[in-house]
Order: structure tokens, then C-alpha cells, then sequence
């Protein structure tokens, strides 16, 4: 018994003196430091993996990118064909031929016949065509490559456009119209849109019943008719030989041959000039069932390839997020909203959006308005501060390396940059530019692009209970219809 107790305390004193060294070490008792005394190495430089570029004779673009770390190949092609170039009459046709392309099968199967071979073979291929392009895109392992690529090629040179699958899709979109007020959130960036670019524009109309009706099944045909082989960039990305891959992309791609060497009305639907449908004023779609407003207010935005691009995404920064001006002012301290965003969007052919705004109670909608009309005034009358503009730069310098997360998305951007016409390494340009960017180019850039007198406020809500206190903040309230 005694023994026992004598290691017992034997132990005891063992851990205290280990306890005691511990404490004492320099390195453990040392004060924690704060995050903003953390220092962190550089980042290491991002590196593109080895690929291949070329074109077929008849203007097909090509890249190749091998990666063998896994048993599997994607692929893509962007398509130089979007729903800009479909009549106004017809709005709609566009994204039914893009589906159509894949869920109507093809001239050597029928749709149910080449589900059934993709599903066999755990692979995909999907299709569709939007405001900017079209996009046919497959996935496969390995061993199935050279099948599941003969199918791609076939969905994207000679679609079956099925009369059955046809009607299906007509049928889904008159669903999709029948619902598309039921989510406040839509109804206002639906909405947005048609007041800055207009109701009209392709990059703002809808698909009605009307337009719906006016689509025959012969329509997907010949819309996909205006496609030329030399409008479009294919790109694959995976577990494959490069010789081989070449030569049946030659033996599937080379003999499709133009109509013509090239195609006008595709090429000017790349780069495009807007100006702004509605400016000013306060416009509204009643909900008399919600409590609470979706507010949107902005203006029109720019393109990616304008210099001052990199000082607009960190002016977003120093607006958005949750370290920003917005959400620090007007969520947190003044309580006035759900959520709060704003930011300058930019797109590669055509002006984007500036776009402010989030939800909060029906009672304190108008001033919601009133503080976002007061951070935007005051980005633009005051320097942001040091701290703001090195953690608006940080988040965009440090989130860079999502930009090359895996080989097929650095493939992709490869592939965007050449159909939008930008330079190969237009990204480490933005990269090296948002570094350069002062508080002074934020400003200047601030005075320069947001122009409130230009500024379009829309509220979907509640109207009969914050009517009155919109009328208050001076501006003629204009009602928008939206029944189907």
C-alpha cells in the first residue's frame, strides 16, 4: 500500500515539473497576438498546366489539356450561336433549341436510346444555349472516352430536334411562366433588368405565352442553322493521349464544313453598346401578401475589358461583403435590413449592372433607400480608409487561386478569353492592376460610374403600407403590371 502511494506521488510530481517547463517555454507562454498582427508568406505564383491549342481546317478552335491524375475526360464546346439573334416575337426559342439539342437525341438515336447509352456508361452530356453563347459539354470516364465524344459530336452536328420532346419543353416553359411570380427575389431581377436595358432587349425580355405559341417545331432547326463550324472553340480536359485524341477529333470534326467563312450576325452579337432604358424615379410591383420589401437600385454597369475594371471589383469590395460599408452601416448598425449588397457587375460583351439593394421590413423600406443613397454618396465624397482598401484588396488577391482551382476550369477561362476576343493572360493583368489600385482610384472611379441622378429604384412589397413613405423620399412612383 505504502509503495503504491509512493508512485502515485511519484507521477504527480512528474507531470507538475513537465507542466511547469511547458508554461516557461517562450513559445507557449508567449501572449496570443490579434489577427491583424498575423503575418503570412506570399503566395506562391500560380501556374497554367502545359496544353495544346490548334485549329482544324475548317476554323474549329481546339485546346487540349492532359491530366492523368484521374480516370476521366471532360469536354466542351462554346458555340457561337445566342439567344440575342432570336426574334423578339419568338423570345424563348433560344433556350428550347439549347435543351432540345440533347434531350431530343440525335439522327442515329432517339432520346430515350441515347439516355440509355450515356446512363449505361455513367456519363453525361448536357446542352444549352444562353444570352452570350451556346454550350454543348460531355463527361466520361476513361475507358468510354472515345464513344461518349462520338456522341457529343453528333448532339452538336446532327441533333434529331424530336417533334415529342419538343412539345415537353414547350409545356415545361408554360409552367415555368406560371410560377415565375411566386419568389419576390425573381419578380425584382426580372423586372431590373427590363428597366435598365428595356423590356425588348435580349438582354432583358422574357418568354410570354405569346412568344411561347408563336415557336413551330421547325423553328430549333433552322435557329441552330445559323451555327458555323468556325464560330465555334472546343476544348478537353483529362485522361487521354494527345496524338490520339487529335486525330479523332480529325476524323469526327474536320470534315464539317461552313457555309460561308464567316458569320456577320454572330460576330457583331459579341461586342455590344447599350445605353439605359429608365433613369430615376422610384418603380413598384405590388405584393400585398409580404411584409417585408426586395429593393433593388442601380444603374447601368460596364464590361470586363474597361481599364478601370480592377479599381470598380475592389470599390465592390469596400461596399460588400460582410466586413463592407453596407452591411456594417445599414444591417448591423442601423438594423434596417435582412440582407444588403452592392456591386459593380461587369460583363465580357455587354454592360453589366450596378446593382445595391436586399430585403427588409415593409415599414422601413423607405429608409432602407435613404442609407444605401447615403453610402453611395459617400464613397464617392469620401477616400476610403487604408484598412477598408488593403481588406477589399486582400479578398481579391487572396481568393485569386480559385481561378485555377483544377485544370478543366483553367481550360474554360482559356476558352472564354478567346470567343470575347481578350488576351490569354488577361487574368494576371487584373491580378497585377487590383494590386496597383490606390483609395484615389477608387474614388475617382466612384465620381466617375455611379451617377445617382441616373440611379433606378425598384420595390417589390407590399405597396399599400409604404406607400406614402416613398412619396416622401421625392421621386414619382411609376406601378409595373406583372400578371401573367
Amino acid at each position: 500500500m505504502r509503495l503504491t502511494k509512493i508512485k502515485n506521488w511519484s507521477w504527480l510530481a512528474l507531470l507538475v515539473m513537465v507542466a511547469s517547463l511547458l508554461l516557461s517555454s517562450p513559445a507557449i507562454a508567449q501572449t496570443p497576438q490579434t489577427l491583424d498582427k498575423l503575418t503570412f508568406p506570399p503566395l506562391a505564383q500560380v501556374q497554367i498546366p502545359p496544353y495544346e491549342r490548334y485549329k482544324l481546317p475548317n476554323g474549329i478552335t481546339v485546346y487540349l489539356m492532359e491530366d492523368h491524375r484521374l480516370p476521366s475526360v471532360k469536354g466542351s464546346a462554346i458555340l457561337g450561336i445566342s439567344s440575342v439573334l432570336e426574334p423578339t416575337d419568338k423570345t424563348g426559342l433560344a433556350e428550347i433549341t439549347g435543351e432540345l439539342l440533347r434531350s431530343g437525341g440525335t439522327k442515329q438515336h432517339a432520346p430515350n436510346e441515347l439516355n440509355e447509352i450515356l446512363e449505361n456508361r455513367a456519363a453525361s452530356i448536357e446542352s444549352s444555349i444562353g444570352i452570350d453563347s451556346g454550350n454543348v459539354s460531355f463527361h466520361s470516364l476513361s475507358q468510354d472516352f472515345e464513344d461518349v465524344f462520338k456522341l457529343f459530336v453528333q448532339v452538336m452536328r446532327d441533333p434529331r430536334f424530336d417533334q415529342g420532346q419538343f412539345d415537353l419543353l414547350k409545356t415545361q416553359f408554360r409552367g415555368k411562366i406560371a410560377r415565375r411570380n411566386d419568389n419576390p427575389s425573381e419578380i425584382a431581377g426580372r423586372e431590373f433588368k427590363k428597366l435598365i436595358y428595356g423590356a425588348d432587349s435580349p438582354y432583358a425580355r422574357t418568354a410570354e405565352y405569346t412568344t411561347l405559341d408563336k415557336i413551330a417545331p421547325e423553328d430549333p432547326r433552322q435557329f441552330y442553322s445559323q451555327l458555323e463550324p468556325n464560330q465555334i472553340i472546343l476544348g478537353i480536359v483529362g485522361d487521354f493521349n494527345t496524338a490520339k485524341v487529335k486525330e479523332l477529333i480529325k476524323q469526327s470534326l474536320e470534315n464539317w464544313t461552313s457555309q460561308q467563312t464567316t458569320n456577320p450576325k454572330i460576330k457583331a452579337s459579341k461586342q455590344v453598346n447599350l445605353s439605359q432604358a429608365k433613369t430615376g424615379g422610384i418603380y413598384t410591383v405590388n405584393q400585398s401578401q409580404l411584409n417585408q420589401s426586395n429593393v433593388l437600385l442601380g444603374q447601368l454597369g460596364g464590361k470586363v475589358d474597361s481599364p478601370d475594371y480592377p479599381s470598380l471589383t475592389v470599390l465592390n469590395g469596400v461596399l460588400n461583403g460582410f466586413g463592407g460599408r453596407l452591411f456594417n452601416n445599414i444591417r448591423s448598425k442601423q438594423g434596417l435590413a435582412y440582407s444588403v449588397y452592392g456591386l459593380w457587375r461587369a460583363n465580357y460583351n455587354y454592360p453589366g449592372l450596378f446593382i445595391a439593394g436586399g430585403q427588409t421590413r415593409s415599414m422601413e423600406t423607405a429608409a432602407f433607400i435613404k442609407a444605401i443613397d447615403s453610402e453611395i454618396e459617400r464613397i464617392r465624397t469620401s477616400p476610403v480608409t487604408t484598412d477598408e482598401l488593403a481588406l477589399a484588396k486582400d479578398s481579391i488577391l487572396n481568393s485569386f487561386v480559385f481561378n485555377f482551382s483544377n485544370p478543366a476550369a483553367i481550360l474554360s477561362r482559356l476558352m472564354t478569353y478567346e470567343y470575347f476576343n481578350y488576351p490569354s493572360d488577361f487574368i494576371f493583368r487584373y491580378q497585377k492592376a487590383v494590386n496597383n489600385v490606390t483609395a484615389a482610384d477608387v474614388q475617382r472611379v466612384a465620381q466617375k460610374y455611379l451617377k445617382p441622378e441616373e440611379m433606378v429604384t425598384l420595390v417589390v412589397g407590399n405597396i399599400k403600407d409604404i406607400d406614402s413613405s416613398l412619396v416622401g423620399l421625392g421621386k414619382k412612383l411609376e406601378p409595373i403590371n406583372i400578371v401573367n
